[in-house]
């Protein structure tokens, strides 16, 4: 229900492309968009661009997602952890839900202050008699488990806590994600995107902030297709020229 309501609210919006830029040994993945693999990002278009990087040594992974389809989220997590080189997740606005695991998947996870992740129990339809629910159920606990493991892999917590967070769908400021160790470190004062907007309408979740309600939070635009950038530049910067080159 969750993930048809996220993606209901969200149709409206234009679909953004996964962008994908190769500045020498380096390349830089854009997931700015839900996780789906028709509504928004999906495995597919992941490998699609991973196949275009080389022999690029290290892949940046730039977050700002409000989750959607689990099985979809896992399978880009599963690419990219084949990836040869070194791996680094930038949450810069928004990591929620399904996003989480790709943000798992990176060898070093930076996020900006200002920024959220959330975590949240795992949902889907179930239609039937009493023996269909209980096999649903059982299901959603299988999958729970596994994103589960994840968590505990990365933050060293005991599944019982990080179970009681998903319960209680958790959102962490990007210090609360530190101290609790889904993160490795805070980025830069430079690259925060507290300055943005948040365009995600998040009514399907339960515990939302009311500072994430569209036009209060932060977001940032990836670059276009192919072009290339300067590695100094910040998000904000790079938001602000395009702010600009719109106008």
């Amino acid at each position: 229900m969750k993930i048809q309501q996220l993606l209901r609210d969200n149709a409206g919006r234009e679909k953004r492309p996964l962008n994908l830029v190769r500045n020498g040994t380096e390349a830089s993945l854009y997931i700015y968009d839900v996780i789906d693999s028709y509504w928004g990002v999906s495995a597919m278009d992941v490998v699609a661009q991973l196949n275009l990087i080389g022999d690029a040594q290290l892949l940046h992974v730039y977050l700002n997602t409000p989750g959607g389809d689990v099985f979809e989220g896992r399978a880009i997590m599963a690419e990219i952890r084949r990836f040869a080189g070194k791996t680094v997740a930038h949450i810069d606005s928004l990591c929620a839900s399904a996003g989480t695991s790709i943000a798992m998947a990176c060898d070093e996870v930076e996020m900006s202050k200002g920024a959220f992740f959330m975590i949240h129990n795992a949902s889907g339809w179930a239609y039937g008699d009493k023996q269909d629910m209980r096999e649903t159920a059982d299901l959603l606990e299988k999958v729970e488990g596994a994103i589960i493991t994840d968590y505990t892999d990365k933050t060293g917590k005991d599944a019982a806590e990080i179970a009681a967070w998903m319960d209680a769908e958790t959102w962490f400021t990007a210090e609360e994600a530190l101290a609790a160790g889904f993160i490795d470190r805070l980025a830069p004062e430079s690259a925060s995107t507290a300055e943005t907007t948040n365009l995600w309408n998040l009514a399907a979740f339960n515990r939302a902030p009311k500072a994430l309600k569209p036009g209060n939070k932060a977001t940032a635009e990836p670059p276009a297709q192919n072009q290339s950038t300067n590695p100094s530049m910040t998000v904000a910067n790079a938001n602000r020229l395009r702010l600009l080159q719109a106008v």
